[in-house]
């Protein structure tokens, strides 16, 4: 990572794009001790700071995108410094629409260090030259390309978050077995039918769900929705490739470890619908999953292979 010096400072200054995402940036850098703090229980005011803070950087990069998009007449998914500031946007998005179901400081502590990884690499991390606005190369020339990439950097958003969500159920409650009680599909209170002690009436019961339970269906729901975008996603792309290349599918790097990502994630859902597992055994298939997106994503650009390189930066 590149030290950030009064020149770095300087030109973030002049180019308003730069400014935004290092606000983002500082705004999750804010709102992550804070989450944290909210778990330990030492300030359970402070979540609705930090989800005001992860909504105010969703704001600026969305301001930011826009702008990028002004400024360069494309979509602004076309580097690898403007798509990580998407998905970084996706993150945040998918984190506060999580916590409108649940809002616990537990999704806020596993989900913002995603949204703040990327901002940091894409600010800090990439030579200036990934960091401005350039032309699109012949193959991104094409309508396909918010419908495919914008598809597949959202359905990476959501695979993340579920998937942190899945980790932090191997960490939370550790020394108690997670027994779950409500379904896997849905959450909310947990009704348990029971007789009455007097008289045989049947009465419903509520019965609280623990914050594994409560974790553990969200990060199902997440995945869901992540793994129907991806599959959107690769259908999309085949036909593309189709349109530029004449071939449905080149097995071309890139491709192949994003169906290596689909198949992790079918068989996460797989063991889930078919296998009945819930709790911390489908929670480790996520956390592979996990490992794989971030190989399929960043991999790719590191080494410079393939068709689907268009911002590697080794040796820049």
């Amino acid at each position: 990572m590149k030290p950030v010096g009064f020149s770095d400072v300087l030109a973030a200054v002049n180019d308003p794009v730069l400014a935004l995402g290092l606000l983002a940036f500082g705004l999750l850098l804010v709102a992550l001790p804070l989450a944290f703090w909210s778990v330990s229980g030492a300030a359970t005011r402070s979540v609705t700071v930090v989800r005001l803070l992860v909504a105010a950087a969703n704001l600026s990069l969305t301001a930011q995108l826009t702008l990028r998009w002004w400024e360069s007449g494309h979509f602004p998914i076309s580097n690898l410094y403007e798509s990580l500031c998407f998905l970084a946007w996706a993150c945040t998005l998918t984190q506060l629409l999580v916590e409108r179901s649940w809002p616990s400081p537990l999704v806020p502590a596993a989900a913002t260090p995603m949204g703040l990884g990327c901002l940091a690499f894409a600010s800090f991390a990439l030579p200036d030259r990934l960091q401005q606005a350039a032309p699109l190369v012949p193959a991104l020339r094409s309508s396909w390309l918010v419908m495919h990439v914008s598809v597949i950097m959202v359905s990476y958003a959501a695979l993340l978050v579920g998937s942190l969500l899945s980790l932090a159920v191997l960490f939370t409650e550790r020394d108690q077995a997670l027994q779950l009680r409500s379904s896997s599909i849905g959450s909310g209170g947990f009704r348990q039918a029971k007789l009455a002690t007097s008289g045989g009436d049947l009465q419903l019961s509520s019965v609280a769900i623990g914050i594994n339970e409560q974790l553990d269906s969200l990060s199902y729901r997440t995945i869901t929705v992540g793994f129907l975008l991806l599959s959107v996603g690769l259908v999309s792309g085949a036909v593309w490739a189709n349109e530029a290349w004449g071939s449905w599918w080149s097995w071309d790097p890139k491709e192949t470890w994003a169906l290596i990502c689909w198949l992790v994630y079918a068989a996460y859902l797989h063991t889930r619908l078919s296998r009945g597992w819930q709790g911390r055994r489908p929670a480790l298939v996520a956390v592979a999953g996990l490992v794989v997106i971030v190989v399929c994503y960043i991999g790719v650009n590191l080494l410079g292979i393939g068709l689907h390189s268009y911002g590697w930066f080794l040796g820049a």
